[in-house]
């Protein structure tokens, strides 16, 4: 029988004492340790298993096979079940049961438990040779130094980004503060993204997490930030987002303009459009703080995340939407909208286009763009579409919030024309009129 890509022999399998006994237990060479059919199951259940080990019925691996007078093989609670239901039919070939008697397929029942007993010892050593490799380049973090230090970290980077076993033995032998306690004022920019590209996989404590927002730290961070390579960009980025998971204080003091220029950086960087979601993500946290909104608003922010709009996907496009109307909520921000000559005719179309939250957001920077420079806005707004897109969004099946909004916005557009005069530069239908 060819199971796996390997022959598998039972003739020469019981030889070798491989098979265990019945009942699903098998007893191993390891201190004589019990293995249990199900819980090996359960702990492979990403494995690929071999098809003539799976039930019909369940399609899961059997635990307890029988065999049915068609030939046809089932796990015995599955085949018991159908049974129940008043079937005496095969669930495979449909053929009617002339004996409705199971027999254990022990032969196979066998070959199940050699099969996952392999696979979860060879699992188990793999554990606990990364545990102890793990160990091992932990002791030499303590000692070596330079360009060692930058190959250490990169095994352990590997190794943790590889292996859950690996992140678990970092956390219990105190390798989070040792690999904390490498970042500095003074530490190597390679050895800085080694770090972060350790710590942004590892499941930080609070005392970890407010190590690393040491001014000191958190400086070296946005540098290496700035200047590095995209996966070091990214890794930064999501590590200053974990710091701040659960701290709201925390913006203000981690908001530096070096930090918002740099996530403003890579949001843009079309050559790693990979980036945009986790620097976009940042900012949406940053941007809960308002005096961070005026410091975006003063780098440039605005008219920057409006020219990328009509390239997003969705993901990003509601996260620049929900940006842009926290920015609208301060004067700074309006006023950086209204200027530029993109966020109308941009924002425009995304209603009605995208999903409700972005045509939520949408609303939202419109109105409070119209509501800020009425003459001015609502005449570019109803000359890019807008009255059109308000009633459509009135006539759908959005929430009553949203359409009471288009109502309100819509009636601020048509405040300075007659009824006529609106009706024909709003371009609309004659259904929609």
């Amino acid at each position: 029988m060819k199971l796996d890509s390997q022959v598998l022999d039972l003739e020469t399998a019981v030889k070798d004492g491989i098979l265990g006994g019945g009942g699903g237990v098998i007893s191993t060479g390891f201190a004589s340790e019990k293995l249990d059919l199900k819980m090996m199951i359960e702990e492979l259940e990403s494995v690929d298993v071999p098809t003539v080990f799976i039930c019909p019925i369940s399609l899961e691996p059997m635990q307890d096979p029988v065999t049915l007078c068609t030939g046809q093989t089932y796990e015995r609670s599955n085949i018991l079940k159908w049974f129940s239901l008043g079937h005496y039919t095969c669930p495979t070939t449909m053929q009617e049961l002339w004996d409705d008697s199971v027999t254990p397929n022990k032969t196979l029942q066998q070959l199940i438990c050699s099969w996952f007993s392999q696979k979860y010892l060879a699992m188990k050593k793999r554990a606990e040779d990364v545990q102890g490799r793990v160990k091992e380049l932990l002791e030499n973090l303590k000692k070596v130094k330079g360009q060692a230090r930058v190959q250490a970290l990169k095994e352990l980077r590997q190794v943790v980004q590889a292996h859950g076993t690996a992140k678990k033995t970092v956390v219990e032998n105190g390798g989070v503060a040792l690999i904390s306690s490498l970042l500095g004022p003074f530490t190597m920019h390679a050895v800085g993204s080694e770090v972060i590209g350790v710590l942004v996989n590892l499941n930080l404590d609070l005392n970890s997490k407010s190590d690393l927002l040491q001014p000191a730290k958190m400086s070296l961070m946005v540098d290496i930030l700035n200047e590095g390579s995209i996966e070091t960009k990214i890794n930064c980025t999501r590590l200053i987002g974990m710091l701040m998971e659960g701290n709201d204080f925390v913006s203000e003091n981690v908001a530096s303009l070096s930090l918002l220029v740099g996530l403003l950086r890579l949001v843009k960087d079309k050559k790693h459009p990979n980036g945009a979601l986790a620097g976009l993500s940042l900012l949406k946290t940053l941007c809960s703080c308002e005096s961070v909104r005026n410091s975006f608003v003063n780098v440039g922010a605005v008219p920057q995340l409006v020219e990328l709009i009509p390239g997003l996907n969705n993901e990003c496009l509601e996260l620049v939407l929900y940006i842009l109307e926290l920015l609208s909520s301060i004067p700074e921000g309006r006023l950086a909208l209204k200027d530029c000559p993109n966020t109308i005719p941009n924002v425009v179309k995304l209603l009605m286009k995208g999903s409700e939250n972005c045509t939520q957001f949408a609303l939202s920077i419109l109105w409070a763009i119209c509501k800020f420079a009425p003459e001015e806005c609502a005449a570019l707004a109803v000359d890019a579409g807008l009255a059109a897109k308000l009633l459509l969004v009135i006539q759908s099946g959005y929430n009553p919030v949203l359409k009471q909004r288009s109502a309100e916005l819509l009636k601020l557009c048509s405040l300075n024309y007659t009824a006529t005069i609106f009706i024909s530069k709003c371009k609309l239908t004659r259904t929609i009129q």
